[in-house]
């Protein structure tokens, strides 16, 4: 469809940043909370007598509620204040989080792990809406490298740090820790949340329908890209530690060191990358050479990956590993910026949502196939080239079937679109 010229922002840039603070937190708080399992479980599973296929169930059931209410949360943010949606889903996903620490069986942990999912459901679709209201493209593209960057520093903290909190004061505390300590975040966002954005009224016209939005030839290319470059780290959050101590023979405190580093490495190239748009499309750079090059480029270098289990030195695979690390981070600056220029605040909700669905099915996928790999043949090298292959696939997408990056405009819409 066409596309519309976007117009000037209502809001100044400074205003925008104890907005923008409070949600890097809270994606900290939420990507902490979604890995504290892996972190407790070594003890967890031999006080509550849990199998080894009981955990891996309850390792990948947080992500069958989290794609699922996805397409709710979108839904809900377009229409309903979203800033009552985050704080709703924030005190969900909190309270599961302590409540976690005073489980005793299977059973209810499991539950609370969906109901987990269920809550932090909310954070994208509404970072979603937020942004696109409040920022113009310039100030986007480094917002959402700010949020990407949060989501790598918080496993990268809590693996550190949580590792040595449930090793000295046990797994029930750091949990219970974790969800009241969270909790501290609410009343900030009560206080700074950016009032003005409400749910969509009449005054803007109808908006658009799913079926609409799915009709749209740009969306294939966002939701394909998204899955592949989650493929990729759900593959290194869920498969490195192993790899490093079973075929890297790494010791305990050195996988620990080492496997906290690719998120780091990823979280420094975002902000690089981030910086980088910014200053390009005050150059007067097009946003779609902006948002391409960093898509396409990052995926297609992050490929690289499939050479680390061929590399026989430690250094290197490592160094090796960290680069496309790097290249993941460059993808991750420019990703979620498309799909809210494309969108606008008509739709952003609901196309966001759909998206992190169809991404976050990766956090079913990459796990179980790597297993499935690694069972049959024994080594890394295939599940290693398959990341590979997922993230080649994920480049080509938006190089070759990404067009123009600017706002669609909706059926019987006559909203502006945010500026340039």
């Amino acid at each position: 469809m066409a596309h519309a010229l976007p117009s000037s922002p209502r809001k100044k840039p400074a205003a925008q940043w104890p907005v923008i603070a409070l949600l890097v937190v809270s994606v900290a708080i939420n990507y902490i909370d979604r890995g504290n399992l892996s972190i407790a479980a070594p003890l967890l599973k031999g006080e509550l007598g849990i199998t080894p296929s009981q955990l891996g169930l309850l390792l990948s059931s947080f992500f069958w509620t989290y794609s699922v209410f996805q397409l709710v949360s979108g839904w809900l943010v377009d229409r309903w204040d979203v800033n009552w949606v985050m704080a709703g889903g924030f005190f969900v996903w909190s309270v599961a989080t302590a409540a976690t620490g005073l489980i005793g069986s299977f059973t209810t942990l499991l539950l609370l792990r969906l109901v987990l999912g269920a809550g932090e459901s909310v954070a994208y679709p509404c970072y979603a809406k937020i942004l696109t209201a409040r920022l113009n493209e310039r100030q986007r593209g480094m917002a959402n490298a700010m949020i990407d960057a949060g989501s790598k520093v918080g496993p990268a903290l809590g693996t550190l740090f949580g590792g040595l909190l449930v090793a000295r004061f046990g797994w029930r505390p750091f949990f219970v820790a974790l969800g009241v300590g969270a909790l501290i975040w609410l009343p900030f966002w009560f206080k700074w949340m950016p009032k003005e954005v409400k749910r969509e009224g009449p005054a803007v016209g109808p908006q658009p329908s799913v079926r609409e939005i799915l009709r749209q030839p740009a969306i294939w290319p966002t939701f394909t890209g998204h899955f592949c470059g989650n493929y990729f780290i759900y593959f290194l959050l869920t498969w490195l530690p192993y790899y490093l101590v079973e075929e890297r023979h790494f010791t305990m405190g050195m996988m620990a060191a080492v496997g906290s580093l690719p998120p780091l490495f990823s979280a420094a190239a975002t902000m690089l990358a981030g910086w980088w748009s910014y200053r390009a499309l005050a150059r007067g750079v097009s946003v779609t050479k902006v948002r391409k090059t960093c898509t396409a480029t990052g995926l297609g270098l992050a490929t690289l990956i499939i050479f680390v289990p061929l590399v026989p030195g430690t250094f290197p695979a490592m160094a090796l590993l960290m680069f496309a690390s790097v290249a993941y981070g460059i993808f991750a600056s420019s990703h979620w910026t498309i799909t809210h220029t494309l969108a606008g605040p008509a739709a952003v909700g609901r196309w966001s949502g759909m998206q992190n669905f169809t991404a976050n099915l990766a956090g079913v996928v990459a796990p179980a196939l790597t297993g499935f790999v690694v069972g049959r043949t024994g080594h890394f090298f295939w599940a290693f080239a398959a990341t590979g292959i997922v993230t080649l696939t994920g480049a080509a997408g938006y190089i070759f079937g990404l067009g123009e990056v600017a706002p669609v405009v909706w059926r019987g819409s006559t909203e502006p679109a945010p500026a340039a």
